[in-house]
């Protein structure tokens, strides 16, 4: 059902050598983008109609409007299981403790006597937020985007989701009840690439945002590409993927359910269990079948996704060579499941987010741990890092100098402009002086 790499015994290579040796979804979003590019331009120039058009062509939908009406949203609410808004609700709560803590706050360093550099923290205007609705309906990922876009002071926050054929062109009831949950009342029926362009260009119905973020499948991480420098983007994401290091103290009845929790998103998903145990890895792989078999999704989704080349136990020598793999993976989620976990934990660099422990499943940070899950995949966690209040904010510098404070760095100032052959530079602060440079005390 899964497949073994051996890197036992020779010393594993040292950065893309390693990385080409690990598992990976093929996963194509340059190939996708030309694909998107003319939806994306259509939406440019028709606006409402394209969506309209759209909803037709890819859901199966005709819609009156592309806005879903407030009483949608009452009513979805007011039709919620009550179980289900208990667990939303209380996801919500933690979310907000967690993100309220990323709040950050204006700061001036005064540099010299009468010079003073403030860095202050804006919100950016206004964010729209992507919610999947294709193979599930994703009420938690709305959460995960509209907390910390709200928690950091953003105005005007818009969510988009897939209309649905089953509810009447509107998106999943329980994405419209979480939304209403949020105070979130500004909600699109668009998907995929159609709404990203939605967002970016702006229509009849949508003003244009300044960022998207969101998960999606390769037309909605396409589309971030296409738009990337007219808005503001969180991460292409790709296929979600779990690396489990495990040594021979953890139980494989624990590890296999967590390679299938990740397995049930999506047959290209990825779960990697990294281990220097034999015997781990042969329990893990008895444990998967009556597990698999237990479950839903069966052969749409986790078989592939667990027999794809995405996909594997990956023997290593030892704990040491095992954090070598795991941080030349990056791995969107990344548990630790081995003696002395906490300890492990703190020394791995490239990781999305980090479980420690049994008692930490990604399952409970996808829902109610508190911390987000829109984590950077694909390898990008090397070099980003997941949603965040800070993902919303933007740091502007304030620079106030008297004219004691300009006249003592002056002859510096023009110094480096004439070395960089940029003399209107440096005339800028001699003009200021009667184009004398001061002499430095």
């Amino acid at each position: 059902m899964i497949s073994r790499i051996d890197l036992r015994g020779d010393a594993l290579p040292e950065g893309p050598a390693l990385r080409d040796l690990l598992p990976r979804a093929d996963f194509d979003v340059q190939a996708a983008l030309e694909k998107v590019r003319p939806i994306c331009e259509d939406v440019h120039h028709r606006g409402d109609a394209a969506l309209i058009e759209f909803a037709e062509r890819f859901d199966g939908v005709r819609l009156e409007s592309v806005r879903v009406p407030a009483r949608a949203l009452a009513d979805a609410l007011a039709g919620l299981d009550a179980d289900v808004r208990a667990a939303l609700e209380e996801s919500i709560r933690r979310a907000r403790l967690v993100h309220r803590a990323q709040r950050r706050t204006t700061h001036t360093t005064q540099v010299v006597p009468g010079g003073a550099v403030t860095e202050k923290w804006v919100p950016v205007g206004r964010v729209g937020l992507y919610a999947p609705g294709g193979r599930s309906v994703y009420p938690s990922s709305v959460i995960m985007n509209a907390v910390p876009a709200q928690e950091a002071g953003v105005e005007s926050v818009a969510l988009a989701s897939p209309p649905q054929a089953g509810f009447g062109g509107l998106p999943h009831p329980t994405i419209l009840a979480a939304c209403a949950l949020l105070g979130v009342d500004e909600v699109y029926a668009a998907g995929g690439a159609t709404a990203v362009a939605m967002f970016a260009y702006g229509t009849e119905s949508c003003p244009p945002a300044d960022m998207v973020t969101g998960p999606g499948n390769i037309w909605v991480a396409a589309a971030k590409r296409y738009f990337t420098g007219r808005i503001g983007i969180d991460t292409e994401a790709g296929p979600t993927e779990i690396a489990i290091l495990a040594d021979d103290t953890a139980d494989p009845a624990h590890v296999a359910a967590d390679l299938i929790s990740q397995a049930e998103h999506d047959p290209l998903a990825a779960a990697v269990l990294v281990t220097d145990s034999t015997d781990l890895a042969d329990a893990v792989e008895k444990e998967l079948e009556p597990q698999v078999a237990a479950t839903k999704h069966i052969d749409d989704r986790i078989r592939p996704a667990l027999a794809g080349r995405q996909s594997a136990i990956v023997l290593v020598d030892g704990v040491e060579e095992g954090l070598k793999v795991v941080d030349a993976y990056g791995a969107e989620h990344l548990e630790i499941q081995t003696a002395d976990a906490a300890a492990v934990a703190d020394r791995v660099r490239n990781a999305g987010a980090i479980f420690i422990g049994p008692w930490a499943p990604v399952s409970l940070g996808d829902y109610a741990a508190g911390s987000n899950h829109v984590l950077p995949t694909g390898g990008c966690a090397c070099h980003s890092s997941g949603l965040s209040v800070q993902s919303f904010l933007r740091g502007i510098h304030i620079v106030d100098y008297t004219r004691e404070a300009l006249a003592e760095v002056a002859h510096h100032v023009v110094t480096l402009a004439e070395a960089e052959d940029l003399p209107a530079h440096g005339a800028a602060v001699k003009a200021r002086f009667g184009w004398k440079v001061p002499e430095s005390k």
